[in-house]
């Protein structure tokens, strides 16, 4: 499967409870198939300034905004490939910009905070963020994704994320994919991401199982419920 480095879409999310669930991936195997990767875990080191400043922002829902992370699928060793992640939202369209990198190398770029010797660019965008912010891992989230892809149109995915967790401490990808619950357990959190309008039937789908938007931030909720006012929670495995 091809990597794709670049993406400009409309993205949607929506909340589920598993019945919902079941359902809906039910009624989408007419339309849409699973991709290679099957059922998998994703972790997320989300960069911030060490007062917050990116989800603060992010949080007061300007016109634009942005986010910075690094993601790895599964969980990586120093020498594995990750990917430095650039996320923007302007007028209702995510633009995201990624590199593909050692995890060694990452960390070394973030804390050299000086201009990748590689020039493309994403590497001039990630530069960009990278001197003006000067961003600190803040927070891990991972979940594992189930993602399908739109039979007479590749663009169209739908990703589902369940046992998603986070942690304030060990903040490192090779730490293991553990912690705290983001979401109860009967929930399920789906995203459609179209290049365009999201298909008529796709629609009734939805309407006929009361599912709707909702407006679900990873890290936004991360932040707000337990970073803004630091707890302690037991850690769990997302897995």
């Amino acid at each position: 499967m091809a990597i794709k480095n670049v993406f400009a879409r409309q993205e949607k999310k929506y909340l589920l409870d598993r019945v919902q669930y079941e359902l809906l991936r039910q009624a989408l195997s007419e339309h849409m198939s699973a991709d290679d990767y099957g059922e998998h875990t994703i972790c997320n080191l989300y960069l911030d300034t060490p007062d917050y400043a990116l989800i603060r922002t992010s949080l007061e829902k300007p016109v634009y905004k942005e986010k910075l992370r690094i993601r790895s699928y599964g969980v990586p060793s120093e020498e594995d490939m990750v990917f430095l992640e650039l996320k923007k939202k302007c007028a209702g369209i995510v633009y995201k910009r990624r590199a593909a990198m050692s995890l060694a190398d990452a960390r070394q770029y973030l804390e050299r905070g000086d201009r990748s010797p590689v020039d493309s660019q994403i590497m001039r965008e990630l530069d960009w963020a990278v001197r003006r912010y000067r961003p600190v891992p803040a927070v891990f989230i991972a979940y594992n994704r189930v993602a399908l892809t739109g039979l007479e149109d590749p663009e169209l995915r739908v990703t589902f994320d369940k046992n998603l967790c986070w942690r304030g401490e060990h903040l490192s990808l090779t730490a293991g994919a553990w912690g705290s619950p983001l979401l109860r357990d009967d929930r399920v959190l789906m995203e459609v991401k179209a290049l365009g309008a999201m298909p008529i039937w796709l629609g009734h789908r939805l309407a006929d199982l009361n599912i709707f938007p909702t407006s679900f931030s990873k890290y936004g909720t991360c932040y707000m419920e337990h970073l803004s006012n630091p707890i302690t929670q037991r850690g769990v495995t997302c897995a």
